[in-house]
């Protein structure tokens, strides 16, 4: 089976920005919601500057406040041509002023929100069938997204779940994301929100799947649909379910504790990475890394 060529870049957020349940007490207008430093790696990635970035609001409640934070952070990192799409419904996604703009641009970056609004907008559309297919075919081209937007990439993706009642069966809501990436299944806002045991429960449940739990401002640059980076100033924490050996989440009711046994668990820091095939840690993930131990030395 061919690799995908294009990237992508996977997000933990730092709030749900425009959820319709959102605190008052946000501080919209700031851009703290993701790290510059990986606005930085998906304009590196992408090209540089001068490529056209289109921003894609859908699964958000505030739409425009979230596509304006996009368009000056770009701005302040030196682009020039930075867009956005305020698509709100399945109609709007089969607007051909909007195909034929992500059928030139040269990255694509969902915001956060909800990510059932990515689902269900895009899922099926011409809209997802030219990015999957620019995704698979072009190299250099970028799919982006941060928190809801980072959820969605996954084939199988979360869409409901309470940290504090993950831990009985039936809490974690399953369901089809958009499909750029199998096998794996991606959490945001990580260790923030306290949904490692949220993020077990969706492992325990498809074990045949890899758990990527993102950690508030950072972030996996994954290339060939396989090989993941950790980038940002956080933690990005794998879950691995293959090898359970024991597990007790199809024999008991809805609303009861589960247990597992033998879940495997790594925690990657910047510049770490993690082979998802191979289900394989990497110390030096990106290319001319330099250890620590060499910077000591030097």
């Amino acid at each position: 089976m061919q690799h995908p060529k294009g990237k992508l870049i996977a997000i933990g957020g730092a709030e749900d920005k425009g959820l319709e349940n959102s605190r008052e007490d946000i501080h919209r207008s700031n851009l703290n919601f993701i790290e510059l430093g990986i606005l930085h790696r998906i304009v590196k990635e992408s090209g540089g500057p001068n490529e056209k970035i289109e921003v894609i609001t859908a699964a958000s409640m505030i739409p425009y406040e979230v596509g304006e934070n996009y368009v000056d952070a770009f701005g302040k990192i030196g682009c020039i041509d930075v867009n956005v799409m305020h698509i709100r419904n399945r109609a709007d996604a089969i607007n051909l002023e909007y195909l034929e703009r992500i059928s030139h641009c040269k990255t694509v970056m969902f915001s956060g929100g909800n990510q059932l609004r990515l689902s269900t907008i895009f899922g099926g559309t011409k809209f997802l069938q030219i990015l999957l297919e620019r995704y698979h075919k072009e190299e250099s081209f970028v799919v982006a997204g941060t928190s809801a937007g980072a959820m969605a990439m996954s084939n199988t993706m979360i869409y409901e779940g309470n940290a504090a009642r993950a831990h009985l069966k039936g809490e974690v809501k399953i369901t089809t994301g958009l499909g750029f990436i199998d096998d794996v299944i991606i959490d945001s806002h990580f260790e923030k929100r306290g949904r490692f045991i949220r993020l077990a429960q969706a492992v325990a449940t498809n074990p045949s799947c890899i758990g990527i739990g993102l950690g508030e401002d950072t972030g996996m640059l994954i290339t060939e649909g396989n090989k993941m980076e950790a980038i940002g100033s956080g933690c990005v924490t794998i879950i691995d379910g293959h090898d359970i050996r024991y597990s007790n989440i199809a024999d008991i009711p809805d609303g009861n504790p589960f247990s597992i046994d033998n879940l495997k668990v790594h925690i990657c820091e910047k510049g770490n990475g993690y082979m998802v095939t191979e289900r394989q840690f990497l110390p030096e993930a990106s290319e001319g890394a330099v250890t620590k131990k060499q910077v000591e030395v030097e």
